[in-house]
C-alpha cells in the first residue's frame, strides 16, 4: 500500500504539471484568437471569458490522457534513472504488478475524463454555441468603443464615432471608410468616406439593421487621384453588417449523449457518439503503453524513448480522428467505428509489455554466459 501511494503520488504529481502546462499552451492560443477578434469589433470583450471558461471542459477531455501519458513517462523514467525501480523490482515487484498499480490513477482519470467527455463537454459546446449566436445577431456598432477607430470586414471597413448613447441607439461624430471591391479591368479599389453629424440605429421588420445617418457628406474616389466625388446629403442609410465568427465546432458536440444513444442509425451521430466513449478508453491504453516505454537504462537517460512515445501517442490520436472523419462520411460500418483502432494499439500495449520482460532475460542469459567463460 505504501508503494502504491508512492507511485501515484508520483505519476498524479507529474500529470498535473504536465496537463497545467499544455493547458495554458492550448487555452493562450485559443485566447489570442478570441482577443483578436475582440479587437476587431467581431465579438464582445466581455464574453471572452466565459467563452474560455465554455471551451475548457472540450480542452480538458483530450488534455488529461495525453497528460497521463507523459506523467507515467517522465514520473517512472526518474525512478529507473535513480535506480528506484531497481530496488521495487528487488523486492519482486514485476513490471504486470507495476501495471496495476498505475491503473489505480488512471481509473481515477478515467472517471474525470468520462465525465468531461459524456457529460460536462457538450453542456459547454450547448452554451459556447448559445454566447455565437448572441453575437452573431449584433452588429458592428453594438461592439463600437466611442472614441476609437475600429476594423471590420478583414480591414475594408473602418469605423468611429465620437460619442454613443447608452443604449447603443443613437451616435454623434461618425466616421465611416469603406473600401470597394476590385472590379475587372481596375487595378486599384475604390475609397467611400461617409462623415455625418450624428446617426441612429434602425430595425426592419425582416431583422435587417441600418445606420441613419444624418447632416453629412459622402466622399468616393481613389487614393492618390484628384477625381473625388462629393455628396452632400440630409439622410443616408447604411446597412450594418452582421458580424462573421468562424465556428469551429460542430451542432452534434452540444448533442447530450442521451439524444446520441438513441440515434445511433445516423453515421454522424454515431461517429460522435463513439468519438466521446473512445477519450475514456484511451486512458486505460495509453497507461498500458507507457508502463513498458518508461523503462530506460540510467545511462542512456530518461528522455531516450520520450520522442518514440509522443510519436507513437500522436499516430494513435491522428489514426483515431481520421477514422472519426470516414465513419461520418459513411465510409465504415458503424458496427467497426472506431474500436478497430483501439484494438491495435491496445495489441501494441501488450506487445511492449511482453517485449521488455524477454529483452531483460535475454540481457542476463547473456551476462551469465558471459561469466561463465
Amino acid at each position: 500500500m505504501i508503494v502504491f501511494r508512492y507511485l501515484s503520488r508520483e505519476v498524479m504529481l507529474t500529470m498535473s504539471a504536465v496537463s497545467a502546462v499544455l493547458l495554458v499552451i492550448i487555452m493562450s492560443g485559443r485566447f489570442i484568437k478570441y482577443l483578436a477578434q475582440a479587437a476587431q469589433g467581431i465579438i464582445d470583450p466581455g464574453v471572452l471569458f466565459l467563452i474560455m471558461g465554455y471551451r475548457l471542459p472540450g480542452f480538458l477531455q483530450l488534455i488529461l490522457p495525453l497528460g497521463l501519458f507523459l506523467g507515467i513517462l517522465l514520473a517512472y523514467g526518474r525512478l529507473y534513472l535513480e535506480s528506484e525501480m531497481t530496488v521495487l523490482a528487488a523486492t519482486g515487484m514485476s513490471q504486470q504488478r507495476l501495471l496495476a498499480m498505475t491503473m489505480g490513477p488512471a481509473t481515477v482519470l478515467f472517471v474525470i475524463v468520462a465525465w468531461l467527455s459524456l457529460s460536462l463537454a457538450p453542456q459547454g459546446v450547448a452554451q459556447w454555441m448559445k454566447v455565437v449566436d448572441q453575437q452573431d445577431s449584433m452588429t458592428e456598432f453594438d461592439t463600437l468603443v466611442p472614441g476609437r477607430f475600429q476594423m471590420l470586414r478583414d480591414g475594408s471597413r473602418v469605423t468611429y464615432t465620437e460619442q454613443m448613447s447608452d443604449d447603443r441607439v443613437d451616435l454623434s461624430g461618425v466616421f465611416i471608410s469603406e473600401r470597394h471591391d476590385v472590379q475587372p479591368g481596375k487595378k486599384d479599389p475604390g475609397i467611400a468616406v461617409l462623415v455625418a453629424e450624428k446617426g441612429r440605429q434602425e430595425v426592419r421588420p425582416d431583422g435587417s439593421r441600418y445606420l441613419i445617418l444624418q447632416n453629412g457628406y459622402r466622399y468616393d474616389g481613389k487614393p492618390g487621384q484628384p477625381d473625388y466625388r462629393a455628396v452632400k446629403y440630409d439622410t443616408y442609410g447604411v446597412l450594418l453588417p452582421k458580424p462573421d465568427i468562424a465556428a469551429d465546432l460542430s451542432e452534434r458536440e452540444s448533442i447530450p449523449t442521451s439524444q446520441l444513444l438513441a440515434t445511433t442509425a445516423d453515421p454522424r451521430s454515431s461517429a460522435e457518439l463513439q468519438w466521446r466513449l473512445s477519450l475514456p478508453l484511451l486512458v486505460f491504453i495509453v497507461t498500458l503503453m507507457a508502463v513498458p516505454l518508461s523503462r530506460v537504462n540510467p545511462r542512456q537517460g530518461r528522455f531516450l524513448k520520450l520522442l518514440p512515445a509522443i510519436l507513437l501517442y500522436m499516430a494513435y490520436l491522428t489514426i483515431l480522428i481520421a477514422a472519426r472523419g470516414a465513419l461520418e462520411k459513411g465510409h465504415l460500418p458503424a458496427a467497426l467505428g472506431l474500436w478497430w483502432v483501439h484494438a491495435i494499439f491496445l495489441a501494441i500495449g501488450a506487445g511492449l509489455m511482453l517485449w521488455e520482460p524477454m529483452k531483460l532475460r535475454r540481457a542476463s542469459q547473456k551476462a551469465v554466459r558471459g561469466v561463465a567463460r
